[in-house]
């Protein structure tokens, strides 16, 4: 019994060759995806592999292929409930395309830096970043060659593949319906300054405003729950208790804006205080919140993310290309707005 289990656990592309009467590329061929295999020798690679135990060598075949069939994934503020949402998909995506996916978390966008040198040691076919990369890390991707889209990012004066969701859109939306329905003392809750997002977020949103006589007064937060209850204390403070309307740079910091309002100022929302946020994550649906907030369509996002990293992982020649996806206005209990 230790002897079989013992050639079951050795099995070889050779050992199947042979028992199969195929020649061992023909093995090689059966077990990469995409190879083309005549489908009666595919049944006898097959039976003979189930026979003897055999499992293919992935790092084997990467050194045939030369590839590692493994991607980076730099995720950055993994404490926002969007972005573990956005993992599972891409991390669902990838594995069905039997890649296998390295996770990158930084506390920070600025810190980068500190995980470029692990990417490199570990020869990844691609990767897809949701960071801030400057000029120099994005040319460190091209010289060694090394494709890459960005997610929710754009190259900064280096064109990169990117995939995006339309923030400045999103915060137009809710600034105009905000505006129709009276509110004209505004705060906001940005991100971290270092955060493309959340400034993209934080300025379409004050843009908006000053286009319509308001000077908004606008405080930092770091994505979290935490930051949304210090932020809303700053902005009454500095408002005298004027204020009527809160954008926030994403719903978690708008769940703990509306809990500082009812709890701390005991102040009503959305009779008093309209609260909205970006994201659409699905906490802020919950009955007690109900955040009135754009939400990004993460699917298509992270699926059209995959589709154009192996594109370029297939064809590395492919210029740079820019995908831009409008977000959806869901109208929730938090804040009082009116649409044309």
């Amino acid at each position: 019994m230790a002897g079989k289990d013992a050639a079951i656990r050795s099995a070889t592309s050779y050992d199947v060759a042979r028992r199969a009467g195929v020649s061992q590329s023909a093995v090689s061929r059966c077990f990469r995806p995409g190879a083309s295999v005549a489908p009666a020798t595919r049944a006898k690679i097959v039976a003979a592999a189930e026979e003897l135990g055999y499992r293919p060598n992935a790092i084997a075949q990467g050194l045939i292929t030369r590839r590692s069939n493994m991607v980076a994934v730099i995720i950055s503020n993994l404490t926002n409930l969007y972005y573990p949402e956005v993992l599972a998909e891409l991390s669902q995506r990838f594995s069905a395309r039997d890649i296998r996916v390295l996770l990158f978390a930084l506390e920070a966008e600025s810190d980068v830096d500190e995980v470029l040198e692990q990417i490199w040691r570990y020869r990844v076919d691609g990767a897809v970043v949701a960071a801030r990369l400057d000029p120099d890390q994005l040319a460190l991707f091209a010289k060694r060659r090394i494709p890459l889209v960005l997610y929710n990012r754009v190259g900064e004066q280096q064109p990169a593949a990117s995939v995006c969701f339309d923030s400045t859109g999103g915060a137009r939306q809710l600034v105009g319906g905000l505006l129709a329905a009276g509110h004209r003392h505004f705060g906001i809750i940005a991100g971290p300054e270092d955060s493309y997002v959340g400034e993209e977020r934080a300025n379409a949103s004050a843009d908006a405003l000053r286009r319509n006589g308001l000077e908004p007064i606008m405080v930092r937060g770091t994505f979290d729950y935490s930051s949304g209850d210090r932020g809303l204390r700053q902005l009454m403070l500095r408002s005298d208790s004027k204020l009527d309307a809160v954008i926030c740079a994403n719903d978690t910091m708008a769940i703990g804006a509306i809990d500082c309002a009812r709890h701390a100022f005991e102040i009503a929302v959305p009779e008093r205080l309209s609260v909205v946020g970006f994201d659409g994550v699905e906490a802020a649906r919950w009955a007690a919140y109900q955040v009135t907030t754009v939400r990004q369509p993460v699917r298509r996002m992270t699926e059209s993310a995959v589709e154009m990293l192996m594109e370029r992982i297939e064809r590395p020649e492919l210029p740079p290309e820019r995908r831009l996806f409008g977000g959806e206005l869901l109208l929730g209990q938090s804040a009082r707005l009116e649409l044309p």
